[in-house]
């Protein structure tokens, strides 16, 4: 028996952000960049309320300064704008002050305005808090805000799509439903990768967050973590530590995903704890190596580690 999991209304189109009508005085959640971008007045907000300081790998510290500052402002909803930093954050938010939840995403890879993920570190370490009061209530995806988007900025995002629809895709959780979600976002980002079409992304994107969302990241996302806590973009680790669980795990997609991160030109990343405790705190992360195709102990992680660092 299989459960299917998604948020109960999704608007996928350009503009379609522009020309959603949203309730006064809600809460904005989103980063520092989002003022300049204009992204604000595209949106076409009456009054509302701005929390515009969520940082990268963005901290529980974070949501909860939020919570304690806005909890008595009467704010109708929670709107997360921005990449998934900031929208892990709005819907952890959203779900603790049990409002509304209407995600934008801004960037296109995490997927979080269609998963029930939401990533925070906690005492300084990335964890991944999973509940179905993290389902946004409205999720809008609009092409508009990939149209100037940093080559960097696109680069990491699709990669970190093109893992978890590659890794949710050989999930012992996975199934008929979620593995065609799976496989249909590989081809479209992809294409996308390779040609650089951005709609294909955008879209690719999506299907991803809606694929994986019903399973699971797996073996790629476990060791990501470690590196993510030293600075790395999500993304950019993604980029090696995929690489190296899809070679692991035998994966239909290892070389099409190697191709992609050629394509990219991603630079190597360094660790500078030791292997055997990086290795401690990846075998900690059931959630995603649990749901694995194989089997992982210590001494594969630290192999597999020796394969991206030396």
């Amino acid at each position: 028996m299989f459960q299917i999991k998604q948020p109960s209304n999704i608007i996928i189109g350009k503009k379609s952000a522009r020309e959603f009508q949203f309730q006064e005085n809600c809460l904005i959640i989103t980063s520092k960049g989002t003022k300049k971008r204009g992204w604000l007045e595209y949106l076409d907000l009456g009054n509302y309320q701005l929390f515009d300081d969520v940082e990268p790998n963005p901290s529980i510290n974070t949501a909860e300064k939020i919570i304690d500052k806005f909890s008595k402002f009467g704010i109708t909803d929670v709107i997360g704008i921005g990449g998934g930093s900031s929208l892990d954050v709005a819907k952890y938010v959203g779900l603790k002050l049990k409002k509304n939840k209407i995600m934008i995403p801004t960037t296109f890879g995490s997927g979080s305005e269609v998963t029930r993920i939401s990533v925070l570190k906690v005492d300084g370490k990335k964890q991944s808090f999973h509940n179905d009061g993290l389902f946004a209530n409205t999720a809008i995806v609009d092409s508009y805000f990939i149209e100037n988007s940093p080559p960097d900025i696109i680069k990491n995002s699709v990669i970190d799509a093109l893992a978890q629809c590659s890794e949710g895709y050989d999930s012992k959780n996975g199934n008929p439903y979620t593995r065609f979600l799976c496989e249909h976002a590989f081809e479209l980002l992809e294409n996308g990768i390779m040609d650089m079409n951005k709609e294909k992304i955008v879209l690719g994107s999506l299907i991803s967050g809606l694929g994986f969302g019903n399973c699971s990241t797996t073996l790629g996302h476990a060791l990501s973590y470690v590196f993510s806590n030293e600075g790395y973009s999500h993304g950019h680790a993604l980029a090696y530590t995929t690489s190296v669980a899809h070679e692991f795990n035998e994966s239909k997609f290892n070389l099409r995903f190697k191709n992609s991160v050629k394509k990219l030109n991603f630079s190597e990343i360094k660790l500078t704890m030791s292997l055997n405790d990086a290795a401690e705190i990846i075998l900690k992360d059931k959630k995603h190596l649990d749901n694995n195709p194989k089997t992982v102990s210590k001494e594969d992680i630290i192999m597999l580690m020796k394969k991206i660092v030396i």
